[in-house]
């Protein structure tokens, strides 16, 4: 069984899934309006008001996974936490809430697990589709055939601020609608030709707002009963003659929905436009299934991580058997290391055979050039924390240890430093290790015993060994090394 935590900026979800055949049956599903994009101040920082709903609902999310017996969890936050600029101080608190580990995902990231999710509830497998979700802070368009995404785009635009800066005090007047579909249009106009109706057979709202919208029209005979532009624009009439989101009482529309789904129904004309689309087919899958299915594959040993490891490594242009050797050699001498669980051993690995990635824009200072790419680069299935993991570890890779800072006080990651440091070495040194012959710890100092033929036959190893020393004992750690 899996979990799906989503904080999104509207609202927190969780879903339990349980693998069934050729689906992820759900076997409980919880929401609560938390409303954390409307908690973010002038400063942009969540408010101490947003941060006790968030928390207290977490806390509660935590007692219902507990009575589940669950093969793996993931918690993810999405655009409100993107934006925040007081998050990195919540998280500890959010985490420590719900038990788990919290990973602010990228619009672009969050796109692809939408995908994921609606392609895996459609039994199309060589359909070529258009996929739109409109969240609380940012909207995401996903085109793709089947099971295959093709190409994501997220757009900061979503129902919460669309709705407090265009209806405030939930006032709803023709101008100001206007004033939100232009602005919404705006966001969207420069990437839509991609998007356009010739490159897709059909189109689906994954979200929340979009399913709303959808039932709302249905069950209220607007326009002609379908998800299309002009259906949508005779509700937005509809809601025009009401005047007031206090008046809104349309069967179909959740009450603590209406506050937010006039501006929802804003950015989907603006989509719908921009796009060229005619209808939307509302699907009852979205970013919690694409998680749980993310978490299955996983399970399955089919992770997305692989791939785009393989794709970067392949687009810079890296030296695969030099790669390779890094990533099996550090691997050997981090398992001598002993450590204390698999955090870092993926990312050790990944680490190793992207190493050399920044010697694409230059020989000089490549490590730095490498760390910054990593970080910074849209690496499909990463999350930011993996991705800053290891550029920490890349920009370690050569040189002093200062410039990673406190991150060695974690002796785990100080232990994946240490064995991606000792493979490149062997790696320029040019020496065949035998790790039958090698011994390595690392406790409260560093203890290397290596065979005297090493050394008589690669005579660079002592220069390299003992400027390795030099630079563990600027941070405070011996390296003591032992020649049998």
């Amino acid at each position: 069984m899996y979990a799906a935590v989503d904080l999104g900026s509207n609202s927190f979800r969780l879903h339990v899934g349980k693998h069934d055949g050729d689906a992820i049956r759900v076997v409980k599903s919880l929401r609560e309006p938390i409303r954390l994009g409307a908690g973010l101040d002038k400063a942009g920082n969540l408010s101490p008001a947003a941060q006790h709903a968030a928390l207290a609902c977490l806390t509660a999310f935590r007692a219902v996974l507990a009575t589940y017996s669950l093969d793996a969890v993931r918690v993810v936050g999405t655009a409100a936490l993107r934006q925040a600029g007081n998050a990195e101080q919540f998280l500890p608190r959010a985490e420590a809430a719900i038990g788990h580990p919290i990973e602010i995902i990228s619009g672009e990231e969050e796109g692809r697990l939408i995908y994921m999710g609606v392609a895996n509830a459609l039994a199309a497998p060589n359909e070529r589709r258009l996929v739109v979700d409109i969240g609380g802070g940012s909207t995401e368009v996903m085109l793709g055939r089947g099971l295959d995404i093709e190409r994501v785009e997220s757009f900061s635009v979503g129902t919460v601020r669309q709705s407090l800066s265009f209806f405030p005090g939930g006032r709803i007047e023709a101008a100001a609608f206007e004033a939100a579909i232009l602005s919404a249009r705006s966001q969207f106009e420069d990437a839509a030709p991609p998007f356009h109706r010739q490159f897709w057979r059909q189109a689906y709202g994954s979200s929340g707002t979009i399913r709303s919208l959808a039932e709302v029209i249905a069950r209220n005979s607007i326009g002609d009963g379908r998800l299309t532009l002009a259906s949508l624009q005779a509700l937005k009439q509809r809601f025009i003659a009401l005047g007031e989101v206090a008046r809104i009482d349309l069967p179909g529309l959740k009450a603590d929905r209406a506050g937010t789904v006039i501006g929802g129904l804003a950015i989907l004309i603006a989509v719908m436009m921009e796009m060229a689309v005619d209808e939307l087919l509302p699907v009852e899958a979205g970013l919690r299934m694409g998680v749980m299915w993310d978490l299955y594959a996983r399970a399955m040993h089919r992770d997305r991580r692989e791939e785009s490891v393989r794709l970067m490594a392949a687009q810079f242009q890296v030296d695969a058997v030099r790669a390779s050797r890094v990533a099996s050699e550090a691997l050997a001498l981090y398992t001598q290391l002993k450590p204390a669980g698999e955090t870092y051993t993926k990312l050790l690995a990944w680490s190793a055979e992207l190493h050399e990635i920044g010697m694409l824009v230059s020989h000089t200072g490549y490590h730095k050039h490498a760390a910054y790419i990593i970080e910074n680069a849209d690496l499909p299935g990463f999350t930011a924390r993996e991705q800053k993991a290891m550029a920490r570890l890349i920009v370690a890779q050569k040189g002093n240890l200062r410039k990673i800072g406190d991150a060695l006080q974690d002796l785990e990651f100080a232990k994946a430093v240490l064995a991606l440091r000792l493979a490149i070495l062997f790696m320029h040194a040019r020496i065949e290790a035998d790790f039958s012959e090698l011994r390595l710890r690392m406790k409260q100092r560093i203890d290397l015993e290596i065979r005297r033929a090493w050394v008589a036959h690669h005579p660079t190893v002592s220069y390299w060994i003992e400027k390795e020393r030099e630079w563990w004992d600027e941070v405070d750690v011996d390296f003591v090394l032992k020649v049998t």
